[in-house]
């Protein structure tokens, strides 16, 4: 369905986007911080199945219309804003230490990165203006190879974006007892986020 040269022109170019810093790896970041490598990596985990979401609906095209249509996106962008902005709060009323965090700290990570990312309607702009310039129509499935590209860009995010939570996590594991002051960076990196998202432009 994907030729193996297309791959190879794809592979290369998605790593380079997934290195560079962007909400989805200030998020894992935060989450690192503030509950531990494990927290981190199901964040992760949460904003890949989200990148795979959004390749199949910009392959199914539906992606096309929410773009076309002003309203969805900003309903779209502030249910983001709004969901950044709660977990800012919670993030700093949190009395728990980054030690002490509960074994669900995980799961709630896991919902967490997959909102954020689903919340941002800016991936689905970037989704279609990205992967269509390396799908073939002749060469089979267009949603089929949204979805094979759309796998390769979550993969490359999973392992980028975990390895960023991980560091995070191995950094707050020396700051125990600092529950406080870990709170509030995540909260601020949750609100810097919530203020990017409120402040982009749709072009």
């Amino acid at each position: 369905m994907v030729s193996l040269i297309t791959l190879t022109a794809f592979v290369p170019a998605a790593l380079a986007l997934n290195v560079t810093p962007g909400a989805d790896m200030m998020f894992c970041l935060g989450q690192g911080l503030r509950s531990g490598p494990g927290a981190a990596w199901a964040a992760s985990a949460g904003i890949a199945v989200g990148a795979m979401v959004h390749g199949a609906i910009a392959g199914a095209g539906v992606g096309a219309l929410i773009a076309s249509l002003p309203g969805s996106f900003e309903i779209i962008r502030w249910i983001g804003v709004a969901y950044l902005l709660w977990l800012a709060v919670q993030t700093i009323t949190s009395r728990t230490s980054p030690a002490a965090a509960p074994k669900s700290a995980a799961r709630h990570a896991f919902r967490a990165g997959l909102m954020v990312n689903l919340s941002n309607p800016k991936v689905i702009l970037f989704v279609l203006a990205f992967v269509p310039q390396f799908v073939n129509p002749q060469a089979g499935s267009v949603l089929g190879q949204f979805l094979i590209f759309g796998a390769v860009l979550a993969l490359g995010g999973f392992v980028v974006n975990g390895m960023v939570g991980v560091f995070a996590g191995r950094l707050s594991a020396r700051l125990v007892g600092a529950a406080g002051p870990l709170g509030w960076i995540t909260g601020g990196i949750y609100t810097t986020l919530a203020l990017r998202l409120a402040l982009m432009e749709r072009g």
